[in-house]
């Protein structure tokens, strides 16, 4: 009897399956919206709802908002054909931050690649912990977790994702492995937040907290769920180690099927220049993660510190110029779907906003928890944050929606909000690991040529451990007053 398997397709079809269904719900879901304030929290200033305020709005239909689209003040207007078609365009000027920051990422990889570093660097790196991959796995890990945790980082690891495949195929792996030691790490850190500025210290400034309060609760399950993570992984590492045809992207992933001796061989010996190179890219790269806390840099300004990665290296190495764009243009071509998979993306989110149904999803959401026993509200809790993180992928975009009802509706319930804080950080953390809207995911997945229906085939049984830990520290946390 021949097995079933199911295939997913690809991810610009799947999405654009998505932005379908959400522009069919803005015809069938009533519309309403919140009234907001403005409000700073951690010195940013931020839209936050309030709670009580929702209000239902009168749809406005019509055969010509139905195929054109239509605005009538004071009502909402069902997403019709133009919408869903200009979803995806007005998603990726949404997006354009992000898309241009992968592409300079790309080009910036693509001169370091000319230069020999990357090669050079893991070659000598490997030759010292060949037979180590194990413990390289998890220190690496480690070290990825703790920065999402803390510093909340997340986009400055996707440059990471070319060298840690590389890394994972040398040691036998692939690139499947290579890109979850990044992805996975930098998630399980940013769920089991303790001090993340984007996600635990908004959520708790909203909700009115001490900052950085329940902290002990926090690392223990930091512990405990990179400590699942890394299982996961090296359970799946052992495996294909043993027998390739066992891994999930044998058929795809030519260069690591094609991996041999030779190749070992002809990895460049490191020269002086290459630590020159590596010295200069870390010390910029360090900088950009302080400016990114202490100068508030987003997109733009990190981009441009990665772009002056990549002119250091090609004048360190004494690269023509010509041969630095060329290597510069054919490494943002390697990652076009990368990039614009992001804008096709954030297309779910403007049809959710031209319907004005997201509001009404949050209001339905927080009615029902309030009708149901505390352990159920919570997990409850932990299952709406997961979805909403779907149709919200920012951390702090979401803390900034769910927050300001789900923090008194946990007074209601008889919850902490405490316990509310952490529902949405797992909710929001562990979540990015599958969904298809995560831009930093799909970047990812997109520099590793790693197919996303062969990734949610390995990542799905670790999402389900994650998520059954996290409904177990948060009954917990309810039974013994988590403050």
């Amino acid at each position: 009897m021949p097995r079933f398997r199911l295939r997913v397709p690809h991810v610009y079809i799947l999405l654009a399956m998505v932005i379908l269904v959400c522009a069919a719900a803005t015809w069938v879901v009533p519309s309403g919206e919140y009234e907001r304030t403005e409000r700073e929290v951690q010195g940013v200033t931020r839209s936050l709802v309030i709670p009580g305020t929702y209000e239902p709005i009168e749809k406005h239909v019509s055969w010509h908002g139905a195929l054109l689209g239509e605005e009538v003040p004071g009502r909402a207007s069902p997403v019709g054909l133009m919408g869903v078609l200009a979803a995806i365009p007005r998603g990726m000027e949404a997006a354009a931050d992000i898309i241009f920051f992968i592409f300079m990422i790309g080009g910036v990889f693509g001169i370091l690649e000319r230069t020999g570093v990357i090669t050079a660097t893991v070659g000598g790196l490997l030759a010292r912990l060949h037979h180590r991959g194990a413990v390289l796995t998890v220190v690496l890990m480690t070290v990825l977790a703790v920065g999402g945790s803390t510093l909340g980082m997340g986009e400055e690891f996707i440059p990471l994702v070319p060298i840690f495949v590389l890394v994972a195929r040398r040691l036998g792996y692939d690139a499947l492995y290579g890109v979850a030691m990044v992805e996975i790490a930098g998630q399980v850190g940013f769920a089991a937040s303790t001090t993340n500025p984007f996600t635990v210290t908004v959520a708790q400034g909203i909700a009115e907290l001490p900052l950085h309060s329940g902290m002990p609760l926090r690392i223990l399950f930091l512990v405990l769920a990179l400590a699942i993570a890394c299982t996961h992984l090296l359970r799946y590492g052992r495996r294909i180690q043993h027998d390739r045809s066992r891994s999930l992207i044998a058929t795809v992933d030519e260069a690591w099927a094609d991996h041999s001796a030779d190749e070992d061989a002809a990895t460049p010996p490191f020269r002086p220049v290459h630590g020159v190179i590596i010295t200069a890219c870390a010390v910029i790269f360090g900088f950009i993660v302080y400016a990114v806390q202490a100068e508030h840099w987003w997109m733009a300004e990190m981009g441009g510190g990665f772009l002056l990665m990549g002119i250091v290296a090609a004048i360190v190495a004494r690269l023509p110029l010509a041969e630095a764009v060329q290597a510069f243009v054919r490494g943002q071509r390697d990652i076009v779907v990368a990039a614009l998979v992001v804008g096709v993306a954030r297309g779910i989110a403007v049809v959710l906003e031209d319907g004005q149904i997201m509001d009404t999803v949050v209001h339905a959401a927080a009615g029902l928890l309030q009708q149901v026993p505390r352990d159920v509200a919570v997990v409850g809790m932990l299952g709406f944050e997961s979805i909403l993180n779907l149709f919200i992928p920012s951390g702090s975009g979401q803390a900034a929606v769910s927050m300001p009802l789900m923090a008194p509706l946990s007074d209601i319930i008889g919850i902490s909000r405490q316990v509310a804080v952490f529902a949405f950080t797992c909710g929001d953390g562990f979540s990015n690991m599958v969904i298809p809207t995560s831009g930093i995911l799909m970047a990812m997945l997109g520099l590793a040529r790693v197919p996303y229906g062969r990734w949610l085939r390995f990542v799905l049984p670790l999402f389900g451990q994650l998520v059954l830990l996290s409904m177990v520290f948060l009954v917990l946390a309810v039974r013994f007053g988590y403050q």
